[in-house]
């Protein structure tokens, strides 16, 4: 697949490197051929965000993803990691590139199916009706998942990717393949963006303090880091590593649409015994997202002063702010961003025995916001914990720096925030 075209990049985004951990162990990121460096986060510091920011230059409110999620007023529906790339709104830093004839791709990158791209890997099982689901991905190529496996030696467990059991593995499979991917000329594309999440899991589940936990997570990236690059290397390959946030302690869960409730704002709708949130009548709600969410008000006559003012007193919250007319549609009608250490948890009952049946599942589609519990099994087996009190790691602020690193020519001056770097990338990749 690989063309003529100049530069070849591989872009490596590493889930939750902050630059704190390069200052903290500076003895396993010096073994890099490369120097990392400071740069202010995209606001809101979350996944989603942070990825189409990069792939557009663009800030949320002109590409839309104002978080990893938001509530969809007419379907009166919260949609969270969603895949089609065409939530992603705007032009792409590589469209100028692709259409001279360079060659680009993605792996794990979210909302990326539908991406006018040559190379795909996007994790996609299926979820079947009887229960549980098969393990799949798609790729474009549609055979290219089946040749990675035969070349890494083995299939990609998502069960590693996210979830009571995610892990290194996950990293360790990715980064195998990525490896075999851009070492055969055939096949690879001029800019691969990659992705590695295993930190971001230790960092949630045991937080920033664990101090021998983040060491063994920081050595085995930092393995994978010296495979890519060697790879890299080997291939023509330059490499632009940079970290989409950067986690911090979490003691307070927040929960924004109790508060809603108990203000006769958040309606349930009780089924056997379990409150579901009548989100088609309830004149408002939040959809959490770690440490910001979005606030929708369903009905006219609920008064946003009153509204923000309720929620600024809330213990937890450091600001509420109402969105301008100048906001992307998905934006809530309030934005609400938690103190330091607090996060926010889309809870909305009082007693577990009340939860929603999907509360101690693996479900990222049918909460109304996400749910880091999900990475902790709960009392039962094959089921999650719905204690949000276990959750030790968030982030989402903006007020803790992330790292980059890499070997392209950039003016490191002009370098200060994810959207300096994604323009950078851009004026490289005109050719």
């Amino acid at each position: 697949m690989n063309s003529s075209a100049e530069p070849r990049i591989l872009v490596i985004q590493v889930a939750a490197l902050g630059y704190d951990l390069v200052e903290r162990f500076p003895d396993a990121f010096s073994t890099l051929p490369l120097t990392f460096h400071r740069l202010t986060p995209v606001f809101p510091a979350v996944t989603c965000t942070a990825q189409a920011s990069l792939r557009t230059a663009l800030a949320p409110e002109q590409h839309g993803m104002t978080s990893n999620g938001y509530f969809e007023r007419q379907l009166r529906k919260a949609f969270f990691w969603e895949q089609s790339a065409a939530q992603v709104e705007g032009a792409r830093i590589w469209d100028q590139f692709r259409a001279s004839g360079g060659t680009v791709g993605t792996f794990c990158v979210q909302q990326s199916l539908g991406e006018s791209l040559d190379v795909v890997l996007s994790p996609a099982p299926i979820h079947k009706h009887s229960g549980g689901l098969v393990q799949d991905c798609y790729t474009r190529p549609p055979g290219l998942y089946h040749d990675l496996i035969r070349r890494v030696g083995r299939s990609f467990n998502l069960f590693h990717y996210w979830g009571p059991f995610a892990s290194f593995k996950s990293t360790k499979w990715i980064t195998d393949a990525t490896a075999a991917l851009i070492s055969d000329t055939q096949s690879a594309p001029d800019l691969l963006w990659t992705y590695l999440p295993h930190l971001d899991y230790g960092l949630q589940k045991y937080g920033p303090h664990e101090e021998k936990r983040l060491q063994k997570a920081v050595n085995q990236l930092v393995q994978c880091l010296q495979k890519l690059i060697a790879a890299a290397e080997h291939a023509g390959y330059s490499v632009l590593i940079w970290g989409d946030y950067s986690i911090e302690p979490a003691s307070k869960p927040v929960r924004l649409n109790r508060v809603l409730r108990e203000h006769g704002l958040f309606r349930t709708r009780n089924v056997k015994g379990m409150e579901y949130p009548d989100l088609y009548d309830t004149p408002a709600v939040a959809i959490a997202d770690h440490q910001i969410a979005h606030i929708y008000r369903n009905d006219a006559s609920v008064n946003l002063s009153d509204m923000q003012s309720m929620l600024e007193n809330t213990d937890g919250v450091e600001q509420v702010w109402e969105n301008s007319a100048q906001q992307h549609a998905h934006a809530g009608d309030l934005v609400a961003v938690a103190e330091p250490e607090a996060w926010f948890s889309y809870k909305w009952w009082y007693e577990d025995r009340h939860a929603p049946d999907y509360a101690c599942h693996m479900d990222i589609h049918n909460k109304i916001g996400f749910d880091p519990c999900e990475l902790f099994f709960g009392r039962l087996p094959n089921l999650v914990s719905m204690n949000d009190a276990r959750v030790k790691g968030t982030h989402g602020r903006t007020d803790r720096p992330v790292a980059y690193g890499t070997t392209l020519d950039f003016n490191r001056s002009d370098i200060h925030t994810h959207l300096d770097l994604s323009r950078n990338l851009k004026s490289l990749l005109k050719i």
